[in-house]
């Protein structure tokens, strides 16, 4: 059985070839149930919660991710989540692969933003605003830098130490990057915004998007939680990985919908829709498109057979 650590999963899923195995799994009869969520006690501390997001493509691979959340791990210095992808042969049951969750999820995240971007940021896109700092914005720039010619990369963040320390990295990858501290003026130039942030309120005002622009939210997982204003859901096109997904826990879709600002037969298709051609992506030069994710089974599942089969040049 392959045992992938960290480092050794951030490895075994390059770029390119993650972008092109989400793009596959799309296509594809794979099978994704509703995610279990559950509540598990914890002696003399705040309730724990248990998720687990089951997978398969019948015949060939079955997945599930574990992911646990503890809220007072920080009493400990240790992490809240904590989470591994188990992968099983989808013809015998078979245990082929403990995989990291949270570097798979990372990648997997930023590569679908990436496959969505594809089909609908503009092609001569140069400029990207990363709005955020955490785990995530420098796979968001790399991701997004194999579909797009990006040339300028302004990162913004609440501290401008992480904002300069993530630009930093970035410029050690290759990247021109400098810290933005006027968020207004860096959107209102860019091509590509992406969000990554655990906002309850808009930070990205749709009155600042320029024609052509693309605005990809990643972050705020919640209803409770939004990255946009509801201007700028309302003129762009909209776009999501999930119908399902996003209209159950995308904040940035349902508040607008609760304020009768958006509606849901609004929302042109998913990254399904988009790679199967059952809709188009972007149609004119001057277009204003978004994109919103919250994450799907199948993403990781795709990651899990890719890392499985580069590392051990098997497949089912």
């Amino acid at each position: 059985m392959l045992l992938l650590n960290e480092s050794e999963t951030a490895a075994a899923l390059s770029w390119g070839a993650l972008i092109e195995a989400l793009e596959t799994m799309f296509r594809s009869e794979c099978v994704m149930p509703t995610r279990h969520h559950h509540e598990v006690e914890v002696p003399e501390g705040a309730d724990a919660t248990l998720l687990l997001m089951p997978a398969w493509v019948p015949g060939r691979y079955v997945g599930v991710k574990l992911v646990s959340v503890y809220p007072d791990n920080h009493k400990s210095s240790l992490p809240a989540i904590h989470g591994s992808y188990l992968l099983t042969s989808g013809k015998t049951g078979e245990m082929l692969a403990v995989i990291d969750g949270g570097e798979l999820t990372a990648r997997r995240t930023a590569a679908a933003s990436a496959l969505a971007a594809r089909y609908l940021a503009a092609p001569g896109a140069e400029a990207m605003v990363m709005v955020g700092t955490g785990r995530l914005s420098l796979n968001l720039i790399q991701a997004h830098s194999m579909v797009r010619p990006l040339k300028r990369i302004s990162i913004w963040g609440r501290s401008i130490e992480k904002a300069e320390a993530t630009a930093q990295e970035a410029r050690v990858l290759g990247f021109d990057a400098s810290v933005c501290t006027d968020l207004e003026s860096a959107v209102r130039s860019a091509d590509i915004i992406s969000c990554a942030t655990l906002s309850s309120t808009p930070l990205v005002r749709g009155a600042w998007l320029k024609p052509g622009a693309h605005l990809d939210l990643v972050g705020a997982f919640k209803s409770s939680m939004r990255e946009s204003d509801d201007e700028a859901v309302a003129k762009a096109s909209v776009y999501v990985d999930t119908r399902e997904g996003a209209l159950a826990e995308a904040g940035d879709l349902l508040q607008p919908i609760a304020a009768g600002a958006f509606s849901a037969d609004r929302i042109r298709g998913s990254l399904k829709d988009l790679v199967s051609g059952a809709v188009e992506g972007r149609k004119s030069p001057d277009e204003i498109t978004l994109f919103k994710s919250v994450g799907a089974a199948l993403e990781d599942l795709a990651g899990a057979i890719l890392a499985y089969e580069s590392v051990t040049g098997k497949s089912a």
